[in-house]
């Protein structure tokens, strides 16, 4: 075996390790904690590249964890689909790390440093987990502990409000977890393995069990619980708008995506389309829940007075187009939703990167209290102005251009109606785009209260969290216009998922 065949298992076993370095080296001094999160996070990205670039000229690597074979041995499988799913998952936790430190500063306090370093650790570990296991079990396992950290990290801002958001949060998350285990038994008792690639190889011979039929649901549910799929989004809003910036960061950008990327994984790539389009048809009834959550989602959140609370309700309608792909269930809507998946993580986290600048220089989100907020910081209002446009779908962004797949995809499949539900979807992005754009840049002098941190009133916040604001801005539209080169990836991502490999 070669240096990038060990990789995978590094990018599980470094950052476990560098977790508890920093649990010990932060009673020593919390100073380190930073730091070595920092370059952590940084290795995982890196690899997380090499095996992207590996992948596409080699093919999928697999490692059998201590040497034992699948399927009695847990295995390592990156391929095409999951290796364009870590890198985009890590270039956003890359940049959420980056980001971090002075937010924590701020919402967070001194003396919760050090376990907000462990617990992001291990969040971002158990989602790379989750996302290169080719063990369904193991990927039960590595959802429960970035779940965890998840539930903790939500907890620690400095505001009673942020433990019911996490309550709420653990309870839904917690009966998802349920309904993901019992799935997992039901396809255990029907094949007598856990590893992904014999399930698909022996399930079609119990397609017509009811405990096939069972298992499938319990899948689909769990996982739309922890995607938060519209209705199943309600532990969403309140953990997204109470949590600490860098959290609802990572939440939005990294670990719904690898919530959605475990549903098309299991989807496809378990049940394979033989069952879920010809012998447990589903998608249509996918395709009209996305289509509902599209619109509500968008409707929701231009009723919203919070700017945190607003972005939460637009990830809802957001996740809504992802979910339209798989209900299409073709190669071109595919390719839209798996665009669309790293396209909403950049912007997005763009979106939410800007709200958490302004609460640190500000002390508020609440629109009401940010008007004319864009004379003093011009070029954070300026980057959500531009990842908002690519949230429209304004062409040439990122956001276009996944769009522009998805409704292609609808077309072709015959969907005239769920084609034009697309279009109106974009246009009630714009209501609540457009009210923070207005508020910003047209609500007047921005002078209704004192500022959170006087210190930086001369510019506009710290360069920590300014450069990954402008960077993910910029990507929006570097995406859009050089698209070719993401679908060079996404093309036959989509192809693995369609062969059912």
């Amino acid at each position: 075996m070669t240096v990038i065949d060990h990789i995978p298992v590094l990018m599980i076993v470094i950052p476990i390790l560098a977790s508890l370095l920093t649990l010990l080296a932060g009673w020593y001094d919390r100073r380190f904690c930073y730091p070595i999160s920092l370059i952590t996070v940084l290795f995982q990205f890196g690899s997380a590249i090499a095996i992207l670039l590996h992948v596409m000229q080699e093919g999928t690597i697999r490692y059998s964890v201590g040497g034992w074979a699948p399927p009695l041995g847990i295995e390592l499988v990156v391929d095409g689909f999951n290796s364009y799913i870590l890198a985009a998952i890590m270039l956003l936790a890359a940049a959420t790390a980056v980001y971090a430190r002075r937010s924590v500063e701020t919402e967070i306090g001194p003396e919760k440093t050090v376990s907000f370093y462990v617990l992001f650790q291990l969040l971002i570990t158990g989602l790379v987990g989750m996302t290169i296991t080719g063990d369904i079990f193991n990927l039960y396992v590595f959802l429960e502990i970035s779940s965890i950290a998840a539930y903790t990290l939500i907890a620690s801002a400095r505001r009673p409000r942020a433990y019911v958001a996490s309550f709420n949060y653990l309870i839904l998350g917690s009966i998802a977890g349920g309904f993901i285990l019992l799935g997992i038994a039901n396809l255990y008792a029907a094949t007598g393995t856990l590893n992904m690639a014999d399930i698909a190889q022996l399930l079609p011979a119990s397609y017509g069990l009811a405990t096939v039929h069972a298992a499938f649901l319990f899948l689909v549910i769990g996982f739309s619980i922890k995607a938060a799929f519209f209705p199943l989004h309600l532990w969403l809003p309140d953990a997204y708008a109470e949590s600490p910036s860098a959290v609802t960061i990572l939440l939005s950008t990294v670990m719904a995506k690898v919530s959605i990327y475990a549903m098309f994984r299991i989807l496809f790539s378990v049940f394979t389309t033989a069952y879920i389009i010809d012998t447990f048809p589903v998608t249509g009834f996918i395709l009209f829940i996305a289509t509902v959550a599209i619109v509500a989602g968008a409707v929701l959140a231009i009723a919203q007075k919070d700017l945190k609370r607003m972005l939460a309700y637009s990830s809802v309608s957001q996740i809504g187009y992802i979910m339209f792909a798989l209900g299409v269930a073709n190669q071109i809507a595919l390719e839209g939703g798996l665009l669309h998946i790293f396209g909403h993580a950049v912007m997005k986290g763009c979106l939410f990167m800007v709200a958490g600048l302004i609460i640190y220089r500000m002390g508020t989100s609440r629109l009401s209290e940010l008007k004319g907020v864009a004379t003093t910081m011009p070029i954070s209002c300026a980057a959500f102005a531009l990842a908002g446009a690519s949230m429209i779908g304004i062409p040439p962004t990122i956001g276009f251009m996944s769009k522009y797949y998805l409704v292609l995809g609808a077309l072709e499949a015959g969907h005239w109606v769920y084609a034009a539900v697309l279009l109106l979807g974009s246009l009630l992005a714009v209501g609540y785009i457009w009210r923070f754009i207005e508020t910003a840049y047209f609500g007047g002098p921005h002078s209704d209260h004192t500022e959170a941190h006087p210190r930086t009133a001369a510019r506009e916040g710290p360069l920590s969290m300014l450069v990954p604001i402008v960077g993910l801005a910029l990507l929006c539209l570097f995406l859009g216009i050089f698209v070719e080169g993401v679908m060079e990836v996404v093309g036959p991502a989509v192809s693995i998922l369609l062969g059912g490999a």
